[in-house]
């Protein structure tokens, strides 16, 4: 794939204009698209001189090509739009969480594998300086037999982020914490440490009773396969701001805590015969007015996609690894007491 390759953005609000963001700064991409209801109005975007459709079906029955859709839309919305992008043969960028069903996102991988076309979840946390950090860890084995694994995320969604007449905070559209904010923090879990087991999990409702169909904090404990024990404590309901998201490892030669308010810096490591490095600054948190969301490492994301479909490297964020994170949250919610 020599020229540049064609994207259209699928739903233009806050995440889609970030992936617009990306196209733009990335010279192997074109723009050809925006695709949202929205459009219906005059609530277009004027700045780009692109085509404007206003569902994904005009657009798929246009005469304009793409080689990827970027899916940017609400949660629930992303097994079936993606089905139709697939049976297309065009290879989708898809929002965590991939889909809200394990099943639906096995059957998403199978079609895209029969299609010859390949699906690009976006786990962008993965590409942080002190994930990647931490990941060398794991892979030098430098800490010796994990003992224990603590990860806290505590954030703060007041009523402006779940307004009564967006589709958060829904079950059918947003699905839940877990998906929507923390599947971020499940999938560098998953990454650094394997599957786990010994699931017990504990929600409460504490700020969002009459704002979501779903719990806003948790607290869930388990054994890790591969060995150790670990938390994953979560919250939605801290006043005003967010307010964390670190993980702690204690292991046999030493230990290691990543924090900060998005696991952006690397707060202590003692490790045995070991000098830690000195790590690139972490990018800013995604800043979406009322709210904040992760570090911004989109554009890691799409040079991997291009350096996959130019060059055919790895690809670092697979299907299989979202589905075992959505499996991962459907037993942690089953294991609800």
């Amino acid at each position: 794939m020599e020229q540049k390759v064609k994207i259209a953005i699928l739903g233009y609000g806050h995440i889609g204009r970030k992936h617009a963001e990306m196209v733009f700064q990335n010279q192997d991409y074109q723009l050809v698209a925006l695709i949202d209801p929205k459009f219906k109005s005059e609530n277009l975007d004027q700045n780009i001189s692109v085509d404007h459709f206003t569902s994904l079906q005009d657009f798929l029955q246009s005469d304009i090509s793409a080689d990827v859709i970027a899916i940017c839309t609400p949660n629930g919305l992303h097994y079936e739009q993606t089905k139709l992008i697939v049976e297309k043969g065009i290879h989708a960028i898809i929002e965590k969480p991939i889909t809200l069903n394990s099943e639906e996102a096995q059957e998403l991988e199978q079609l895209a594998a029969r299609n010859k076309v390949h699906l690009f979840p976006v786990m962008q946390n993965r590409f942080s300086p002190p994930a990647l950090w931490l990941k060398s860890l794991m892979e030098s084995k430098v800490l010796g037999k994990i003992f224990m694994v603590q990860i806290s995320c505590f954030w703060n969604r007041n009523d402006q982020y779940y307004t009564k007449e967006s589709w958060r905070g829904t079950k059918a559209l947003d699905g839940g914490t877990l998906y929507t904010q923390f599947s971020h923090y499940l999938d560098i879990m998953y990454w650094l440490f394997g599957d786990i087991t010994n699931i017990k999990s504990k929600f409460a409702d504490f700020n969002h009773t009459e704002l979501t169909e779903f719990e806003d904090s948790g607290i869930v404990t388990f054994d890790f396969n591969s060995g150790g024990m670990g938390s994953f404590t979560f919250s939605t309901a801290v006043w005003n701001e967010n307010l964390e998201s670190s993980l702690t490892i204690i292991a046999e030669n030493g230990s290691v805590k990543v924090g900060g308010q998005y696991m952006n810096h690397v707060e202590k490591c003692v490790i045995k015969d070991y000098n830690a490095p000195e790590l690139p600054e972490t990018n800013l948190a995604n800043d979406y007015g009322s709210f904040k969301g992760s570090a911004q490492n989109h554009q890691h994301l799409y040079k991997n996609v291009i350096d996959f479909l130019k060059e055919g490297k790895e690809i670092h964020t697979t299907t299989d690894d979202s589905v075992k994170v959505l499996k991962i949250i459907e037993r942690i919610y089953a294991q609800n007491n």
